[in-house]
C-alpha cells in the first residue's frame, strides 16, 4: 500500500497531526498496520503500533453501545424502554418519554452539549459526578423528542448512567469484564483519574488551558474529566489492534459466522441499522451523503465514528474491509484541524488499493 504509506508520512510532515497508526483489513486479514510519526511532541517519543491513544467519542460506539447491547442481550434493558422506566430520577420529568434508542440514535431532543466541567469545578473531586448528573436532570430539551438528529455527549452520558444503574457495574468495569475480557481484548480501557494507570506508553493529546499542563494518559474530554475519567461519551484509550479486534467481532457477529457466539447476530444488524433519513444507527455513524469522512468509496452499508482527539475507524459491512486511523491530532493544541481533509483522502487510497479501483 504504496500510496497509503506515502500519504501518511506527508501527514506527519505537513502537520496534520503529529503521529498516528492506521490499521487496514479486509475479510479479518490485516493488510496494512504501522505508526508514524511522534507519540508526544515534547518528550520526543516516537508513536509505536502499539501506542495507546484517547479514543475520544470512538467512546460513544465500542463502549457504551456495546454496553447497552450487552444489557438488551441479558434482558435487562429495551431499545423501546422510557427514561423514567430505568432511571428514577427522571419520573415526572419533561424528558420521561425519551427512549434508550432516542438517545442512541442522537435524536432525543437533547442539546449537542454544555460545559457541565465549568459548573462543577468547586465540587470535591469524587462528588462531580453526582452533580454532573444532577445537572443532566435539570437540562431543558432543545428539540422534540424524536424528531431532529443532533449530535450530542449528553445523550451518551445519560446512558453511562443507566448502564451503571441497571448493571450494578460502572461503565468501565461492565465493558471490561462482559465484553472485552471474554474477547480477549486487553488494551482497550478507561482511566480512572482516581486509580491511575500502570500503562505508560499514551500518546500525548493537549496542553490544556483548564488543566494547565499537557495532557499524557489523562482524558481529554473536560466533561468525562469531572466525572473522574469513566464517561459514556469519552473516556476510553486503546490501540489500534484492540479497536480492530473489538470490530473483528462485530463484524462475524453482523456476518453470522458460527464461530461467533459473543454479540447476538440480529441485535448488531439492529444496531448497524441506518436511521431512515440519518446517517446515524444505534451509537454508530453511517456514511453521510456528501462529504462523509469515510471518503467516496465505502458502501453505504457501513458503520463507523469520529472521536475529537483525531480517531476514527470505518467499517464496510458489504466488503468486510475495516480501517482504524488513530491519531493525536491535538496535540499540542486543539485548533489543528486539517484532518477533516485528511481522512476522505486517506480512505480513498485505502479502498483504491484494496479494491482495485483506478
Amino acid at each position: 500500500m504504496q500510496d497509503v504509506d506515502i500519504l501518511m508520512q506527508q501527514a506527519v510532515s505537513e502537520k496534520v497531526f503529529p503521529g498516528g497508526v492506521l490499521l487496514v483489513s479486509k475479510g479479518g486479514t490485516v493488510a496494512f498496520h504501522k505508526a508514524y510519526g511522534m507519540a508526544d511532541l515534547v518528550s520526543r517519543r516516537r508513536m509505536r503500533t502499539e501506542t495507546l491513544l484517547d479514543l475520544a467519542s470512538l467512546t460513544k460506539p465500542l463502549a457504551t453501545a456495546l454496553a447497552i447491547m450487552m444489557l438488551i442481550k441479558q434482558q435487562k434493558l429495551d431499545l423501546e424502554q422510557h427514561l423514567d422506566a430505568v432511571l428514577p430520577a427522571f419520573v415526572g420529568d419533561n424528558k420521561a418519554s425519551i427512549k434508550v434508542k432516542h438517545l442512541l440514535y442522537h435524536n432525543s431532543g437533547l442539546p449537542a452539549y454544555r460545559a457541565y466541567f465549568k459548573d462543577v469545578a468547586h465540587v470535591p473531586a469524587q462528588k462531580r459526578k453526582n452533580e454532573l448528573r444532577r445537572l443532566l436532570v435539570n437540562e431543558p430539551l432543545a428539540y422534540p423528542i424524536g424528531e431532529t438528529v443532533v449530535y450530542s455527549d449528553l445523550g451518551f452520558m445519560i446512558l453511562e448512567w443507566m448502564i451503571e444503574y441497571v448493571s450494578g457495574l460502572r461503565l468501565d468495569q461492565f465493558v471490561s469484564e462482559k465484553v472485552y475480557g471474554p474477547l480477549g481484548i486487553a488494551n482497550l480501557f478507561f482511566v480512572d483519574l482516581y486509580a491511575p494507570p500502570t500503562k505508560d506508553d499514551f500518546a500525548a493529546t493537549e496542553h490544556c488551558p483548564w488543566r494547565n499542563k499537557m495532557l499524557v494518559g489523562e482524558v481529554h474530554d473536560e466533561n468525562a474529566y469531572a466525572a473522574g475519567g469513566i464517561q459514556g461519551h469519552a473516556g476510553l484509550f486503546g490501540t489500534a489492534t484492540a479497536v480492530h479486534s473489538l470490530l473483528v467481532a462485530l463484524l462475524a457477529a453482523y456476518n453470522h459466522e458460527t464461530s461467533n457466539t459473543f454479540f447476538p447476530t440480529d441485535l448488531v444488524r439492529l444496531f448497524f441499522r441506518r436511521l431512515p433519513n440519518s446517517d446515524k444507527a444505534l451509537g454508530f455513524d453511517a456514511p453521510a451523503g456528501k462529504n462523509s469522512s469515510s471518503g467516496n468509496f465505502f458502501s453505504p452499508n457501513s458503520v463507523g465514528h469520529l472521536g475529537f482527539t483525531g480517531t476514527s475507524f470505518w467499517l464496510d459491512l458489504d466488503r468486510s474491509v475495516i480501517v482504524v486511523l488513530l491519531t493525536n491530532r491535538v496535540h499540542p493544541y486543539r485548533d489543528n484541524d486539517a484532518i477533516k481533509h485528511f481522512r476522505p483522502k486517506l480512505h480513498d487510497a485505502v479502498m483504491k488499493q484494496l479494491l482495485g479501483i483506478i
